[in-house]
């Protein structure tokens, strides 16, 4: 088969685009042949040798990738036959694997992709839909409220967006660039604004005109979330799942607890076991996700490459040159 491997720590140039042997699924495993796989801001830190939640340094050389979906082509000893020609969508955990035209993962990862759903739209909400979903139940959005949404044009963001907006919120969302705006806008905002633009918080504040904002869904921090955090009003949230301004290590709070005590407001980190306690574990994510997708509740947004082009996937997405989740497709004619 084609695969995508590092065989050193550094640059989006050190993914390659080789023939490597087949896989051979274990005991209680299937084999995939992959029709999508997800690319994730982490895999990025794991080809750079960052600390983040990959260990440090893998064995090289691996098969990045998380995510996968496809057709079951094989099973393991003891692996239930049935699942041999069924369409399915895995998360296959910390063990990489997904960019490959064949990835093997345990049965139990496994959920059928419902009718309505495709194979790239099922890799965004294995990954990117849990962690959404995971997300948004920490606040009981409704009419009363408008929330802001930096980073509205990722895969993210772009599910919070209409989420909020089938809640019945007001939408404020935020963007890099005249193109994402307009895919933010079209995607159901009230508002979406461009954050590279040294006036963006005033035309929200004019927009909003005596009111402000009750919610901000904040995965940028830095500057970007501490100017939408002063848009908030009294009671005002921040709902904190990354920092991704300010790369994979510990960053500080954008607002020290004095300042949130003067301003009436909260601020909480909602990844991690928090998020797995309230939601009833991964699994339950997981299956909440797809069947919101598969209802036309969600949509994900979705940026295709080629499975031989995982470099420039990489590239583009460490740019902020994308869409909503990035998704590496395997050409039929390669293997």
């Amino acid at each position: 088969m084609h695969a995508v491997r590092l065989h050193a720590f550094g640059p989006a140039e050190n993914l390659v685009h080789e023939t490597v042997e087949d896989p051979v699924p274990g005991p209680g495993q299937v084999r995939i042949a992959v029709a999508a796989a997800g690319v994730h801001l982490l895999d990025t830190a794991l080809r750079e040798g960052l600390p983040g939640p990959y260990p440090t340094r893998v064995d090289l050389p691996t098969i990045p990738g998380r995510e996968v979906a496809g057709t079951v082509d094989a099973v393991g000893e003891g692996t239930d036959p049935a699942w041999l020609g069924r369409s399915v969508v895995a998360h296959i955990g910390m063990n990489p694997g997904g960019y490959a035209e064949l990835a093997v993962t345990e049965a139990e990862r496994l959920h059928e992709i419902p009718d309505g759903l495709d194979a790239a739209g099922a890799v965004a909400m294995i990954g990117t839909g849990r962690t959404a979903l995971g997300i948004l139940q920490f606040t009981d959005l409704g009419p009363a409220d408008t929330v802001l949404v930096p980073a509205a044009a990722g895969g993210i963001g772009t599910l919070v967006v209409q989420h909020a907006k089938h809640a019945g919120a007001e939408v404020v969302g935020l963007a890099g660039g005249a193109e994402k705006t307009a895919r933010v806008r079209a995607g159901g905002a009230d508002l979406a604004v461009d954050y590279t633009r040294p006036d963006w918080a005033d035309r929200v504040r004019a927009h909003l005109g005596d009111r402000t904002a009750t919610v901000l869904y904040d995965s940028v921090g830095g500057d970007v979330a501490r100017t939408a955090g002063e848009l908030l009003g009294e009671g005002g949230r921040i709902i904190v799942f990354g920092w991704s301004s300010q790369g994979f290590a510990d960053a500080p709070p954008v607002f020290t607890d004095e300042e949130l005590a003067a301003r009436g407001i909260t601020s909480q980190n909602v990844l991690g076991p928090v998020m797995l306690e309230r939601a009833g574990g991964l699994r339950a994510l997981e299956t909440r996700a797809l069947a919101e997708a598969a209802s036309g509740r969600l949509r994900p947004a979705v940026t295709r490459f080629p499975l031989a082009r995982a470099a420039d996937a990489h590239r583009a997405l460490q740019t902020r040159a994308t869409v909503g989740k990035v998704v590496l497709v395997p050409e039929p004619a390669a293997r």
